[in-house]
């Protein structure tokens, strides 16, 4: 009888951790299931990601990106705050990650993870439509050129200042900056290819007149060492967008103009 009991109770035991040890696997499944992940943007970088006429939205940020946790699976919110304040809110840990045309570079990579590059990119140069008096660098000495905060259009203009004797101005967005140059108070703005490719297929004023410089490219971007299921997704994602022709149809619906 005291045998009996011992088992008895054994099982009990055994009964009462197996439930507990399900249990607590049933409720990591459905936490990783029921997840969202924030992610930080900007809010005007167009053609990367932009508002449309109803304020929704676009760009091939955002079409990357919806593409990609369609394959993956996962869910997400979008926080479109600024660039500064979207690497801000990582740094912060008010976000998950940032995909906002974000150029991998070494001095990035000591505080972030990357995914692997889904854009390469370029520096170019640009004056308004009807200036006939600027045509290079050379001809920016004593002059104010206009940046985005935080972009490497803006590191690449404070790399050559001093080289062409031009004064820096700063500015959040870009189409602010593009309106100091409108304005004539600037006499030229730096700025990724793409981005004024497409500003200027917009109708934006402005002309671009250097050749591409040689860039990094965009990456998505999480805090070092955080969220790394997330960027094993995006990259596994991205992979198979790339090779079901998704990924071409994104680029060429915002970028390639015939």
């Amino acid at each position: 009888m005291r045998n009996k009991l011992k088992l008895i109770t054994c099982l009990l035991v055994i009964t009462v951790l197996t439930t507990g040890l399900l249990a607590a696997c049933g409720s990591k499944s459905e936490e990783s299931k029921d997840k969202k992940y924030l992610i930080g943007t900007d809010t005007t970088f167009a053609p990367f990601e932009f508002q449309d006429e109803n304020g929704d939205y676009v760009g091939v940020d955002v079409e990357i990106l919806a593409a990609i946790a369609d394959d993956q699976g996962f869910k997400y919110e979008l926080k479109p705050l600024g660039f500064d304040a979207a690497v801000g809110a990582l740094e912060a840990n008010q976000v998950d990650a940032v995909i906002a045309g974000m150029s991998i570079t070494s001095e990035r990579e000591k505080k972030y993870d990357f995914s692997a590059p889904y854009y390469d990119s370029g520096v170019v140069m640009a004056i308004t439509a009807d200036n006939d008096g600027v045509k290079s660098y050379d001809d920016l000495k004593g002059k104010k050129v206009a940046v985005k905060n935080g972009t490497e259009s803006a590191t690449f203009a404070e790399s050559i200042k001093d080289k062409y004797g031009f004064e820096v101005t700063y500015f959040d967005e870009s189409p602010l900056m593009y309106q100091e140059v409108l304005a004539k108070n600037s006499a030229a703005c730096f700025e990724d290819y793409p981005v004024m490719g497409y500003g200027i297929s917009q109708g934006n004023g402005l002309k671009i007149v250097t050749d591409m410089e040689s860039g990094s490219s965009y990456g998505f971007a999480v805090l070092k060492g955080k969220n790394t299921e997330l960027l094993e997704q995006f990259d596994a994602g991205l992979k198979n967008i790339k090779e079901n022709g998704t990924y071409e149809e994104i680029i060429n619906k915002y970028i390639v103009k015939e």
